[in-house]
């Protein structure tokens, strides 16, 4: 029987890690994620896990430390946020590439300058092609859920591969909702144990990791580790079917929120989702064929099922809690628009970018959205592709 909550993002996703119970947690504190490694820390403390927690004195520290217990054959989780987790770029890319199946709950904040300790989504999107998955959450139940099925794609023998569950600064990690736990011990059944074939302690089949790579073989690790990540879409669809026969909640690779029947609808990720899903609620009281589309997976993308999904609407709005500076719209915009080019007769498509450093985003700001879509659907016209909403211009 499910066990019912009432807990913040922070201790909804300390209490998923204490229930996996990984080998090793090392971790540095960091605005708005240092709930999570000072509540495991309590678990450690009080016996209730048996962990090896190990304090650093950085991130890069934090980072690297984790790659070494991975590498020898531990299971191995983390948390950070924002510059914590820009000060592990380097390890970031080594894990990965070193095909490491570490856990890493973000925390959504702001990246510096100026230093802002507020949610956007800056810190996740800049590390997006590292070679992380990297799955979104709408809230407190999203974030739990996805830490446990987050064990099993990253240690799935055709992924092997570093896993951030990404959720909103203080938006989802220090509110508190009601929440449905799973017994711990339902938990543990569900991740199993790490299942190894290499690693660096086994001494009957000795390995390198993170070796000097020249031309020769270089290119070929990072075709697999391409590979890897294609792989991970069927595994993430696999392991949701199975959590959903679990707890009877679904996932997939993103939500579809009254999209039958819509003729203009937004693309958004995380918490905005709850607030956009309120104003599509009162559009189609009014008449209006409003949709919503939740993007919870966003790497490996999502590329031909989003196709399919947006493929029949007449206008899109994706909406940025980032900017890419790339002057041609936020960086899910540009793989959305990418994912909808050779759809013949395909929906006009714009970008805005919003509630960066923590700017606040209410149902007034989506109705906006919504309205614009209407006035291209109606003029046949887009006035402005790229679009900052709520900034004082």
């Amino acid at each position: 029987m499910a066990i019912r909550e009432r807990l913040s993002g922070n201790e909804a996703v300390a209490t998923a890690m204490k229930q996996i119970n990984p080998d090793v947690v090392a971790a540095f504190p960091i605005t708005p994620s240092t709930e999570v490694p000072q509540y495991f820390s309590q678990f450690v403390a009080n016996g209730s896990v048996d962990t090896e927690f190990v304090a650093v004195e950085s991130e890069h520290s934090a980072m690297s430390a984790c790659v070494g217990a991975s590498a020898a054959g531990a299971r191995v989780m983390t948390a950070t946020s924002a510059n914590g987790l820009a000060l592990m770029w380097e390890i970031l890319y080594i894990a990965a590439s070193s095909r490491l199946p570490i856990v890493m709950p973000v925390i959504n904040r702001a990246l510096s300058a100026p230093i802002n300790i507020h949610n956007d989504h800056s810190d996740s999107m800049g590390a997006r092609d590292s070679g992380w998955i990297q799955l979104y959450s709408e809230d407190n139940q999203e974030a739990y859920d996805n830490i446990i099925q987050a064990i099993r794609i990253a240690e799935h023998k055709d992924v092997q591969l570093p896993v951030m569950v990404c959720m909103d600064g203080f938006i989802v990690s220090h509110a508190v909702e009601n929440i449905e736990l799973l017994e711990t011990e339902k938990v543990k059944e569900f991740v199993g144990e790490r299942e190894l074939e290499d690693y660096l302690l086994n001494a009957e089949r000795p390995v390198s990791m993170g070796p000097l790579d020249l031309p020769p073989h270089y290119f070929e690790h990072k075709r697999q580790q391409a590979e890897a990540m294609k792989n991970a879409k069927k595994v993430i669809l696999e392991i949701a079917e199975e959590y959903e026969k679990l707890t009877g909640r679904k996932y997939g690779l993103f939500e579809e929120y009254k999209m039958e029947d819509a003729e203009v609808a937004i693309v958004v990720l995380n918490s905005t989702a709850g607030t956009a899903k309120e104003v599509v609620d009162e559009l189609r009281e009014n008449g209006v064929k409003a949709g919503l589309i939740k993007l919870r997976v966003f790497r490996p993308f999502p590329v031909d099922e989003l196709k399919e999904a947006l493929k029949d609407l007449k206008a899109v709005a994706v909406m940025d809690k980032a900017d890419s500076f790339s002057a041609a719209g936020g960086p899910v915009f540009t793989e959305i628009r990418a994912a909808l080019y050779d759809v013949e007769d395909r929906p006009e498509i714009v970008s805005y970018i919003y509630g960066l450093g923590g700017r606040d985003v209410r149902v007034d700001d989506i109705k906006k959205v919504y309205d614009d879509l209407k006035e291209i659907v109606e003029t046949g016209k887009v006035e402005s592709v790229y679009n900052y909403l709520g900034v004082k211009e």
